[in-house]
């Protein structure tokens, strides 16, 4: 994590990182304010809340109350060395805890990631550089050493020259990679998340058989989502960018819609159209580009090449983000070493999609064979001595699929967790089941997963496969663990070298009749490739284009960021919009509109909900207001604080509307209650006098809002890299 630190008056000292801002100060008799706690004293507190926060999920993942439970830490220093000290944490149980869980508290505690890398003890690396900002060494801290060259199936390069060629890439960016987290919990199963450490909204998972092959893969990933631009899908980027020649690559076409919001003649094919628009009821409208938010500029759209015949297809954007996430993207030392990472991870879902959907029983893969691999094997039997059982299976579909399947089943919640892993290799497609079981977790975070359920229409419904796509954490069907398995076991192979399973992959498409279409980057470097198989590897349905579009923030975008601008005609006319869209009223406004707000922020918790219910005020329609103030009241997840403003603003909006009461005869108490500044602000609210509370003013402009603006400036070092190697002037 990258920590910027300003020197502030005084003794005082600012640490921003992240969203979050922290102050330091010195006591008075070390000639500081004492305003702050010191450095030190963060350093002490940090060791004492990261142990109650293993006690915290701990307790959690038992249902065990932790209102009674105290924890407290001191620092006895050596007389004679002070940098030599004890940390003495101490934690006091209620009498009801059991003998089992007291000891399960306190091995919690030593898990404790503070103690732990104090134990270890930290490296500290001190320097000086010319500018902070330009900066672009790669944080990487596990880099591998030496000269020696190691080669794993799959991989064109050894993983000590893909990791040197990637981080190139990225320093040359100018971006800093670190490294947040890595997990190890069971051997041969390695997995990391690496950020931008100046925009951690950009940030990718990598997992693998060695630390090596982990962050191979996270950076793999890295680049291939800078390449496809995903780390900004749906994201507003800004009226410069917006503006500029080219809004996503030099490439990109521009297509404008019909008189009658037809679609226009150049995008697409007469194959994707059947499948995108099979009742003819999509528009032009419908693909403008979201992350430009350019009306008049059209449809912004990106060349891909159909396979069947070598012919140049130009796909909308809008479509592309709206349909298929990350699916179907991967970056390699080849292309033919990206192409088969890329139809591997479509296989996976689509036929995982399958699985699930049909509740098909898969057959287990013998011991036999498992025993071939037993790296693999070894792993499994760890996480069967945590008490887990583990249901390894083949997921091939008769073999006529490179997919396998590793089922976690979780006795101490009954949750079950089916993970899917592809490769044209068994093994690769074994230990890629494993890997992405385990990507990330601990064995606490294996208690997150839902029971099986033989409700088929949960199963079935769409928003199952999104979130089995997210994170796996989806529902499955009690009929996948059916012992009578619907298909044979099949020992398959699709091996060869990566030219010859690329070949392979394609001609299985083709058997099964799809059109296969693809994108090539490789502005950054590293080739990089993109497949859409319409008809089967999207991960929205198609109906979203129309009903759930993201460009829907087209709509509203211009205005909520102008809210403290806009006149009572324009608030009333944004509020009609807002009821005649049906939009769910608890979706956030950083969703509808695109922009990333600090979630610590009154904008950041911001709902469509609330946001009626300002208007409502500034509009002095306190009927309606009072209305959705107890709607908020009811489901509200927001903050204490902009809890108990809603509170007070229920109990002021029942007083002014009740002609019987007087407000200045409650004002005193509901003063002592809410406080002076809460109960200023919701008074002003009410009477008109205050707007938008909380609501900090912006505009398109984006002033004040830092989290975006990170995200835009990351983008933009992309974007002038691909103006660059174009020739092309931004």
């Amino acid at each position: 994590m990258e920590i910027k630190v300003n020197f502030l008056e005084n003794l005082r000292l600012e640490a921003k990182f992240d969203d979050f801002t922290v102050i330091t100060d010195q006591p008075i008799r070390y000639k500081g304010d004492g305003s702050a706690p010191s450095p030190f004293d963060y350093f002490l507190a940090s060791s004492a809340l990261c142990a109650a926060y293993f006690v915290r999920v701990y307790c959690l993942a038992r249902d065990i109350p932790t209102e009674n439970i105290r924890l407290s830490q001191n620092n006895i220093v050596d007389p004679e060395n002070r940098y030599n000290q004890i940390f003495k944490i101490q934690v006091e149980l209620p009498e009801d805890i059991s003998p089992k869980d007291r000891e399960g508290i306190l091995r919690s505690i030593e898990r404790c990631t503070v103690k732990k890398v104090v134990q270890t003890g930290p490296e500290f690396q001190i320097e000086t550089v010319e500018n902070l900002d330009e900066d672009a060494q790669a944080l990487l801290l596990a880099k591998p050493e030496g000269d020696s060259s190691t080669w794993i199936e799959g991989k064109d390069l050894p993983l000590e020259q893909t990791i040197a060629n990637m981080t190139g890439i990225l320093a040359d960016l100018g971006m800093k990679i670190e490294i947040a987290s890595w997990r190890n919990i069971v051997p041969h199963v390695w997995s990391l998340h690496i950020r931008d450490a100046a925009s951690p909204m950009c940030f990718t998972n990598g997992k693998g058989a060695t630390k090596e092959s982990a962050l191979c893969s996270a950076l793999g990933e890295f680049i291939e989502r800078l390449s496809c631009n995903f780390f900004y899908n749906d994201q507003f980027f800004g009226e410069e960018i917006a503006n500029s020649e080219f809004v996503h690559y030099p490439n990109e076409k521009w297509f404008q819609p019909g008189p009658n919001d037809e679609l226009p003649e150049g995008i697409l094919d007469d194959h994707c159209l059947a499948v995108y628009d099979p009742d003819g009821e999509l528009c032009g409208s419908h693909l403008i580009d979201t992350n430009s938010g350019k009306i008049e500029r059209g449809i912004c759209s990106l060349p891909f090449v159909r396979q069947s015949d070598g012919e140049v297809v130009y796909f909308p954007s809008n479509l592309i983000e709206n349909l298929y996430l990350s699916n179907g993207m991967s970056a390699g030392n080849t292309l033919f070493e990206a192409q088969v990472q890329c139809l591997s991870e479509i296989f996976e879902r689509a036929v995982k999609k399958e699985i699930i959907e049909q509740e098909i029983a898969l057959p287990d893969v013998p011991m036999e064979v498992l025993e071939k691999y037993p790296d693999i094997l070894e792993g499994i039997k760890a996480l069967e001595a945590q008490g887990f059982p583990v249901l390894v299976k083949d997921a091939s579909l008769g073999g006529r699929f490179p997919v396998a399947c590793v089922t976690l089943m979780n006795p101490r919640t009954g949750g079950v967790f089916a993970s899917f892993g592809a490769h044209p290799s068994f093994e690769v497609a074994l230990e890629r089941s494993l890997t992405e079981l385990l990507q990330g977790r601990s064995f606490e975070g294996l208690n997150d997963f839902l029971p099986p359920t033989f409700n088929s229409q949960a199963v079935s419904e769409p928003n199952n496969f999104v979130e089995h796509f997210i994170d796996s954490s989806g529902l499955v069907s009690w009929r996948f663990f059916s012992a009578k398995a619907d298909y044979a076991f099949c020992e398959w192979d699709f091996s060869g070298t990566n030219e010859e399973e690329a070949a392979c992959l394609l001609g299985i498409l083709e058997e099964l009749g799809k059109e296969v279409y693809m994108a090539v980057h490789e502005d950054l470097g590293a080739p990089v490739c993109r497949i859409l198989v319409p008809g089967y590897s999207e991960v929205y349905p198609v109906d979203d284009l129309i009903w759930d579009n993201t460009n829907m923030a087209l709509d509203y975008r211009e205005d909520i960021l102008n809210l403290h601008a806009l006149s009572d005609d324009q608030l009333a006319d944004l509020l009609e919009r807002l009821e005649e869209s049906q939009l769910d009223d608890h979706m956030d406004i950083i969703t509808l509109i695109g922009i990333e707000f600090d979630e610590n922020t009154v904008w950041g918790q911001l709902t469509i909900l609330e946001l009626k219910l300002l208007i409502n005020l500034a509009l002095q329609q306190r009927e309606e207001a009072l209305e959705r103030v107890e709607m908020f009241q009811q489901y509200n997840d927001n903050t204490v604080e902009r809890g108990l403003f809603y509170r007070a603003m229920n109990a002021v909006l029942e007083i002014v509307l009740d002609d019987e009461l007087e407000l200045d005869d409650y004002l005193y108490n509901l003063t002592r209650m809410f406080g002076e500044e809460t109960m200023e602000a919701v008074v002003g609210s009410v009477n008109g006098d205050v707007r938008f509370h909380g609501l900090t003013p912006t505009s398109m402009k984006l002033e004040g809002l830092d989290k975006h603006q990170r995200l835009i400036e990351s983008y933009k070092k992309l974007h002038a890299a691909r103006a660059a190697r174009a020739g092309v002037a931004v």
